[in-house]
């Protein structure tokens, strides 16, 4: 006897006829956000560990973006915002391709919201579970609003399990800023998925790029920051060693995601 098939109308998990459930609808994925970016110098060597030897070697070079986001796919969740909102922190590490392109890697990332973290991991950025907070600057001359401009100081931190990983202090300079990281480089992750009939085998790695449309905003303004990465029991992201902040900025940035494409 065969089943008749079941048509469902999920993206992802759960599966249903509805759909309605799912717990991340298909692209296009609409994100407004507010960022403060710290780039950042490291040993080069240490990143072997984090990087599949196909993306590429690093150059010494990254960057950590904090970032208050929104996220909406047709507008509906513009109106229940626990389904829009969503604060994370991302680590992404400059690479030389075998080409000898540049390029921007993903080894890690973390999220306070499950349908971030899916969306995320659908890209090849590889996003887990974190609480970041990160000063918001609001267009109001007030003592509490930590406007755009000269002299406004900005704070942010990771913590992940109960302890912190990532501190973040930044000064407005008043100049122009630079775009950083992911903002100013075509950036990879990887995607692999287990197969529990085969529990013993650990899944094949593949190199994909979103596909991001539909950039607004960046309009970026310079800062001077520091930047402290603490000890951490479980987060593979402390063998990088110290980080030596470079360059930092802050600002409000738009994009679309529409899918991904192969590296």
């Amino acid at each position: 006897m065969h089943a008749s098939p079941w048509i469902h109308r999920s993206f992802t998990a759960p599966f249903t006829t509805t759909g309605r459930s799912a717990l991340v609808p298909p692209p296009p994925w609409h994100y407004a956000g507010w960022l403060l970016n710290v780039a950042f110098r490291f040993d080069a060597a240490a990143a072997a560990a984090l990087v599949p030897p196909a993306a590429g070697q690093a150059t010494g070079r990254g960057c950590v973006h904090f970032a208050d986001w929104q996220a909406t796919t047709d507008g509906h969740e513009l109106l229940d915002p626990v389904m829009a909102q969503y604060r994370e922190t991302i680590v992404v590490l400059e690479l030389e391709r075998p080409d000898g392109s540049r390029c921007m890697y993903c080894p890690a990332i973390w999220v306070d919201q499950d349908i971030s973290m899916l969306r995320g991991l659908l890209q090849g950025w590889p996003k887990k579970m974190g609480s970041t907070w990160l000063t918001r600057s609001l267009p109001l001359d007030h003592p509490a609003a930590a406007p755009c401009r000269a002299g406004s100081r900005l704070g942010a931190s990771l913590a992940v399990k109960d302890r912190r990983v990532l501190e973040a202090r930044a000064t407005l300079t008043g100049r122009p800023g630079l775009p950083l990281g992911f903002l100013a480089q075509p950036t990879i992750g990887a995607v692999g998925w287990p197969d529990l009939r085969q529990p013993r085998q650990l899944p094949e790695i593949t190199l994909l790029r979103a596909d991001i449309q539909g950039r607004v905003g960046g309009d970026w303004f310079d800062a001077e920051a520091t930047l402290h990465l603490l000890p951490h029991p479980a987060e593979d992201i402390g063998l990088l060693g110290e980080l030596s902040a470079e360059q930092a900025s802050a600002g409000w940035l738009g994009i679309t995601v529409t899918g991904a494409l192969d590296v």
